[in-house]
């Protein structure tokens, strides 16, 4: 039998118009009695939730984390009750079983028994940096974008400008298409004073990308493009701004943070602690920062077959932010602690799981960073640099493993 852990909780099935409470009251007899009431999710109803809950003497509550609908009502409840946010697939009712009702009791069920696994919700202020720096992220795909449509729209006009510039943002290119769209039926001009003087030696070669022919709709494209783009430019400097306001009281942690190969940058350090909070007690260990940020393997085992190791989808913010970082790192000459990890999985399993490998790496130094408050220590990674002394092989392992290296063996 089962041990009931809350002898008096309360589950809560979550809609966009309204939400269903059922109360599970547990006797000294282990026998449960359930009421259930539907509130609306207008503040009003949710208030009302409330003063039912503190009338039933209910503290303990637990509710699926729906979209976006879970936020108003766990607003009204985070300072007065213990509120768990579970996963849907943590509570999904049995199929043919599945009411508005039967959901509430079914949560207040799982939860009395303490069989639901709580989602991570960081305080007020981690929650509210952590909604700017992902709308920071959605900002600069858009940017991407943009940029991407731009290259579009040249590469229909037969003009290569992107296959000699670099960077097709960058100043010489800006001043190039500025001047193509002053007059897009002219395209046979001097493009040497328009060039930084770094561009001058590809003056010849920018003269021919630019040999092509753009129509009046491709050139209005390109301006209403332009446009978006210096809006979209606006909108992340000031966003950038409220960031950095809102993250003042974590100057200490970014500063730890920012010691980290790969993570000098301060927006950098402050997007990592708007997603894993300053406080990482949450996290027994490591290996559950880890896990939660969908950097391990997942556990699907049956019959002593491993089905699948492939990682999870989780942490869809925060992991490709880490395999940035990890790329960054991997280009500096002074960490072959990260280098030499990424090199030995690389020739093993390819660069994919390489490149994972080091951002799970980077997340466990940042776990004992923000837990320890201390700096990045590198010689604690000195082992990697080391060949081991006591493993041993046999000579068909050895003659492989100078196989792989590339070495042809002589007899």
């Amino acid at each position: 039998m089962l041990k009931i852990v809350f002898k008096t909780c309360c589950g809560i099935d979550v809609h966009k118009d309204f939400v269903v409470a059922c109360i599970a009251k547990t006797d000294n007899n282990n026998v449960t009695t359930y009421q259930s009431k539907r509130f609306s999710t207008f503040t009003k109803g949710l208030r009302e939730l409330l003063e039912w809950l503190n009338s039933n003497s209910c503290k303990d509550v637990c509710m699926e984390s729906t979209g976006k609908y879970w936020h108003p009502v766990f607003n009204i409840l985070e300072d007065s009750c213990n509120v768990i946010i579970a996963h849907p697939k943590y509570v999904k009712a049995i199929r043919g079983k599945k009411t508005d009702k039967k959901d509430a009791k079914w949560i207040a069920d799982l939860f009395k028994h303490d069989l639901v696994v709580s989602s991570f919700i960081p305080n007020l202020c981690i929650r509210q940096l952590r909604d700017l720096c992902r709308y920071y992220c959605k900002l600069t795909n858009l940017t991407t974008s943009e940029t991407q449509r731009t290259q579009n729209c040249l590469t229909t006009s037969n003009i290569q400008l992107a296959n000699v510039v670099s960077d097709i943002n960058g100043k010489s290119a800006q001043k190039i298409l500025t001047k193509i769209l002053e007059n897009p039926s002219d395209t046979n001009f001097d493009v040497e004073p328009l060039l930084h003087k770094s561009m001058l030696s590809k003056a010849d070669d920018i003269a021919l990308a630019i040999d092509g022919v753009i129509t009046q709709e491709q050139a209005d494209k390109l301006k209403i493009i332009e446009q978006h783009y210096d809006s979209l430019q606006l909108c992340k400097a000031n966003l950038e701004k409220i960031i950095y306001e809102l993250a003042k009281p974590y100057e200490h942690e970014i500063a730890l943070l920012q010691t980290i190969p790969g993570i000098n940058s301060k927006l950098t350090a402050i997007r990592i602690i708007s997603e894993v909070s300053n406080d990482v007690s949450a996290f027994p260990t490591s290996k559950h920062l880890c896990s939660w940020a969908g950097l391990t393997p997942t556990n699907n085992e049956s019959a002593g077959k491993k089905k699948s190791v492939r990682i999870s989808k989780a942490g869809c913010y925060i992991k490709p932010l880490l395999v940035q970082c990890g790329l960054a790192a991997l280009k500096s000459k002074d960490n072959p602690e990260i280098s030499n990890r990424y090199k030995n999985i690389k020739m093993r399993r390819g660069h994919k799981k390489a490149i994972i490998a080091v951002a799970r790496m980077l997340m466990t130094v940042i776990y004992h960073i923000l837990q320890d408050k201390v700096c990045y220590d590198k010689e604690l990674y000195s082992h990697y640099n080391q060949l081991p002394t006591s493993k041993e092989i046999t000579v068909e392992q050895a003659i492989a493993l100078a196989k792989r290296q590339g070495y042809k063996l002589v007899c």
